[in-house]
């Protein structure tokens, strides 16, 4: 029997669902990565989250491995060029964390728009201040999507009813407009959008995508909504963008830098000037992190792990 090795904590219905296609489980969230370049070689599946890059240091030591299972949508934390080039195949589950990142989505947008991070600390502070918290209302925004995959398209279902228009750009797909969101140009997007809401994975073309000279090319100035990855954006360009008036406020699930014990002396700079603003929401990337896409994530990997095993291996 083949042994899948796991590597992260996973809701505990993952062994079970995987012994039932054939599998042997080890399940060892607890394992140190000096561990797993120790051992990785005696395993023909690794199922990961976010514990360790798998680098090619890891790869060249796998030597059955078939397949990596990601838990969750990104690939930014595995080489993906050497995992190809050894012909292991590579599956990861947006379809099982799509609707808890929408509804995630939404519900920062509409806290930003509507002050809610501020009038329930002001409250429990006993300040009753109903005039500064007036909100803004969605219905007649403009909202420009960038990346049209299962999460952008999660949260463009998710704008039904608000009555917002819904543009959405991805610059590696055609003919993907639908009753969601119109397919746009990037030069529509930088014309219409009030509302600015990522979607893409980060590659090398992505990180930092959002600078200075991106965020000028809006015709009005927008507001931010990021659910993607941190690493989009700057500390540096959120705060120049947010006191130039660039950006109305963001609303961000992920940062530049997530080990916020470990910022570098410029991002602690600028990351104590971003927390600052009040037309700023904070949430620590769970977006796609509920109950359910805990068990959804389960099931998604392993239909794609059964489908492996039926087509390839």
């Amino acid at each position: 029997m083949k042994t899948c090795l796991i590597i992260d904590l996973m809701h505990e219905s993952i062994i079970p669902l995987l012994q039932q296609i054939g599998w042997q489980v080890e399940y060892r969230p607890e394992i140190k990565r000096e561990e797993i370049l120790k051992s990785i070689h005696q395993y023909q599946g690794l199922i990961v989250r976010s514990k360790t890059n798998i680098d090619k240091k890891i790869i060249d030591r796998a030597a059955k491995l078939e397949w990596i299972g990601r838990a969750g949508a990104g690939l930014d934390q595995l080489d993906v060029e050497a995992l190809e080039a050894r012909n292991i195949r590579i599956v990861n589950a947006p379809e099982g964390n799509r609707d808890a990142l929408a509804e995630h989505a939404i519900a920062i947008l509409l806290g930003l728009f509507n002050k809610v991070h501020l009038a329930d600390c002001q409250i429990r502070q006993g300040n009753w201040d109903r005039e500064g918290n007036r909100g803004v209302e969605l219905i007649g925004k403009t909202v420009g999507i960038i990346g049209y995959g299962f999460m952008g398209q999660a949260f463009a279902r998710r704008l039904q009813g608000f009555g917002v228009e819904v543009l959405a750009y991805d610059k590696y797909k055609t003919h993907y407009g639908d009753a969601f969101a119109q397919e746009a140009s990037m030069e529509e997007i930088y014309q219409k959008a009030d509302i600015l809401s990522l979607h893409v994975p980060l590659t090398e073309e992505t990180r930092f995508m959002l600078d200075h000279a991106y965020l000028q090319k809006f015709r009005k100035n927008i507001y931010l909504l990021n659910t993607a990855r941190g690493k989009n954006i700057s500390f540096k360009t959120l705060v120049e963008a947010l006191e130039s008036g660039k950006l109305k406020g963001a609303a961000l699930d992920v940062l530049e830098n997530e080990k916020i014990k470990q910022f570098t002396p410029e991002q602690q700079h600028y990351f104590d000037l971003l927390i600052q603003h009040d037309n700023v929401i904070f949430t620590p990337h769970v977006g796609g992190w509920t109950y359910e896409s805990y068990e959804k994530i389960n099931q998604t990997l392993v239909a794609k792990i059964r489908s492996l095993n039926a087509n390839t291996l």
